[in-house]
């Protein structure tokens, strides 16, 4: 692990808080959990804000694809209609079944809201805006997101309900299937940058815009969109939404949770969609580069960029059929991601890199 474990980027970021633990007279270890706990609250609330922002955002630009204005009632464009359903699902009854599996059904939602907070560890959101430049940050994020598959397999299961069995059995043959041409893509800039640390692939594209591997034909544009095909599915978005089809499964592995429980799974599901999108703009849009404007403020833009382009994917095409959805990503994605790998090999080891 990189030396910014040893405080290094915290205290530059959060210097002022770091200086003010020391001169209350508190050693180590109680410094450094006392200031990752702080930063994982301000982490939480950015992300909170975030998810509320782009289900009003889908909202809007659905509405608009089909016609029509969306949220207009509440606040301006009814911006602040998100907020009241986050106020009307933390007052909800907490509907529990009699049947369920007790232990596996409460920890579901927690084991998928967890995993999706715990990729924004490594997250470059800036030049110095970021939690911990862990050498391994690309593998850690992979390693820690499969755990939310895991939850919908829990959710699913421990529901005791055939059709949230089938959304759960359906998300685990879909990730299984998505993960080998997504962590593939994500190999080829590995393999050009030398190192696993988000912030030394987006050092890797500094300076000229052309620098950026979206750029870097044909191995960039190849796997950019073979990544972005793959993430749309381990995220469970339209067209690969298999387990959440509510004309064949009702709502999926999530149909017995109500209240604060369900608010999890759904606020997750739009921070793996920020997340998804943050990893592409990290690997192939150059991350926080950029002139005139702040560095964390280029990460957002283009990030909200992507966003946009997997709204539209949403709003654009019809959901796939489970035998076209498996059949696509064996036959199709896999072998492509292979010989863009092979491709990318060739280029950097004979010398052809520019």
């Amino acid at each position: 692990m990189s030396e910014s474990l040893g405080m290094l980027e915290l205290a530059r970021v959060f210097g002022w808080l770091h200086e003010l633990l020391v001169d209350t007279g508190l050693g180590e270890p109680w410094v450094t959990i006392i200031t990752y706990a702080v930063l994982a609250v301000v982490v939480f609330g950015v992300l909170a804000v975030l998810a509320l922002f782009l289900v009003w955002w889908e909202r809007k630009i659905a509405g608009h694809i089909q016609q029509r204005f969306g949220p207009m009632r509440n606040g301006w464009h009814g911006w602040y209609q998100t907020i009241m359903d986050g106020l009307k699902l933390l007052q909800k009854e907490d509907v529990i079944i009699a049947t369920r599996d007790k232990p596996v059904f409460f920890w579901a939602p927690v084991i998928c809201f967890v995993a999706a907070f715990l990729a924004y560890v490594v997250m470059p959101f800036g030049k110095d805006l970021i939690v911990a430049d862990l050498n391994i940050g690309i593998l850690y994020i992979l390693a820690v997101t499969t755990f939310t598959v895991i939850s919908l397999l829990m959710a699913g299961w421990a529901s005791h309900n055939k059709y949230a069995l089938l959304g759960g059995m359906r998300s685990a043959a879909q990730v299984v299937s998505y993960e080998v041409p997504m962590v593939v893509s994500i190999l080829v800039i590995v393999l050009f940058v030398g190192s696993l640390s988000m912030q030394d692939i987006v050092t890797a594209q500094s300076g000229n815009i052309f620098n950026w591997f979206i750029f870097r034909v044909p191995f960039g544009p190849i796997a950019f969109a073979t990544y972005i095909i793959a993430a749309t599915a381990e995220a469970n978005r339209t067209p690969f939404d298999i387990p959440e089809a509510e004309q064949e499964l009702v709502a999926g592995f999530n149909i017995e949770y109500s209240g604060m429980k369900f608010a999890m799974f759904f606020l997750a599901e739009f921070i793996n969609l920020f997340t998804v999108s943050a990893i592409a703009v990290t690997l192939f849009f150059g991350g926080w580069n950029g002139a005139i404007l702040p560095s964390w403020l280029w990460f957002l833009l283009k990030t909200c960029g992507v966003v946009l382009l997997l709204m539209l994917f949403r709003w654009t095409y019809p959901r796939l059929r489970v035998d076209q959805l498996m059949r696509f990503s064996w036959k199709f994605l896999v072998p492509v991601t292979f010989a863009n790998l092979i491709i990318g090999a060739i280029i950097k080891y004979a010398g052809w890199y520019w």
